[in-house]
């Protein structure tokens, strides 16, 4: 709602210095309570970046474009998931974890000063609208039908891919793949580029072929069928399943560009960020409910048993496989 009624640079400009706040006390946190509080405003200054992004998108470039620059922003996004694989364990080892965010909060207040003072002002097709009406639309947009038919897709099956990738992707390469923690960490880094490189390839080929439904299809299958491969406990050719699971989760960002070609260009915050916030509430669903599973099973050694984690992938993967299914017949031309 902010986003389509004071724009994007105001909003993201804001936030960002909580994240700078948040990064900076998370550095100099001497205890858990402070370490909670750190991690909380940093999600809070970082919960409108994509977002933002977006919005900006809609504001000042034509909407046949916009598959081909929500991928380049994930992709551009997809080099902070690859900094905090290798580069991050090599500069932690180096100079300590407080130095990462110590320099993640510097970075942070200097992008906030850059949106505030650099990016121009554009004028909001939603802007003068009552904070009442704001709110009812939203119900517009959540009872929906073509909404959940394309926005569930992203909720489960890239909200699956967040779980594994910021959590439990790591465990499963040490406890069922082998790999020691450097091994792992450059598995997730070839994991991270390839969903960059899927980003633009998505992005832009949507874009030049018209046709965002059907190449979001294609990414949403090649993603679920690489869980599948997780879940099954494939201890070869690990790194390339991980490659293809990431390459074929980016094609998350056409949602983006789809729900917002069909839905007023006034509403794009609200749509977007409507369907962003299911998808992360999916995403920690998945990881506490992935280590609730897995500790019905005793960890041996520290690691958990395969059918620990058959069990727990295997019933993400159903409810990705049926959205999937789900969206599969949608035409490309649904009213």
């Amino acid at each position: 709602m902010l986003l389509d009624r004071f724009g994007p640079r105001r909003v993201l400009a804001a936030l960002l210095v909580f994240a700078a706040a948040g990064a900076l006390l998370f550095g100099l946190a001497q205890g858990v309570a402070a370490l909670a509080l750190g991690r909380a405003l940093l999600g809070l200054g970082v919960s409108g970046c994509l977002m933002g992004s977006i919005k900006a998108f809609t504001l000042w470039f034509p909407l046949s474009r916009l598959a081909t620059l929500n991928g380049w922003i994930l992709a551009i996004g997809a080099l902070g998931a690859m900094s905090a694989t290798a580069p991050v364990e090599a500069l932690a080892g180096a100079a300590g974890w407080r130095a990462v965010f110590y320099v993640l909060a510097a970075c942070c207040a200097a992008v906030a000063a850059l949106i505030f003072f650099v990016v121009p002002e554009r004028a909001l097709a939603g802007g003068s609208e009552t904070w009442s009406r704001q709110f009812s639309e939203i119900g517009a947009i959540l009872s929906s039908v073509y909404f959940w038919r394309v926005a569930l897709p992203l909720i489960v099956v890239h909200g699956a891919y967040q779980a594994l990738q910021g959590l439990w992707l790591a465990p499963w390469l040490a406890d069922i793949g082998g790999q020691s923690r450097p091994e792992a960490a450059r598995t997730l880094l070839a994991g991270s580029l390839a969903y960059g490189v899927g980003s633009v390839v998505f992005g832009t080929l949507a874009d030049r072929m018209a046709g965002r439904l059907a190449a979001f299809k294609v990414g949403m299958t090649l993603a679920v069928g690489a869980f599948f491969a997780l879940a099954a406990g494939a201890r070869t050719g690990t790194h390339a399943i991980v490659m293809v699971y990431g390459f074929g989760a980016c094609a998350a960002a056409l949602p983006y560009a789809i729900l917002s070609q069909h839905f007023p260009r006034g509403l794009t915050g609200r749509v977007i960020t409507a369907s962003n916030i299911f998808m992360f509430l999916a995403s920690f669903a998945f990881q506490w409910g992935i280590g609730v599973l897995l500790r019905l099973w005793p960890a041996e050694q520290g690691r958990y048993p395969a059918e620990g984690y058959a069990v727990a992938f295997g019933i993400v993967g159903v409810l990705q496989l049926a959205v999937l299914l789900w969206l599969l017949p949608l035409p490309e031309k649904a009213d």
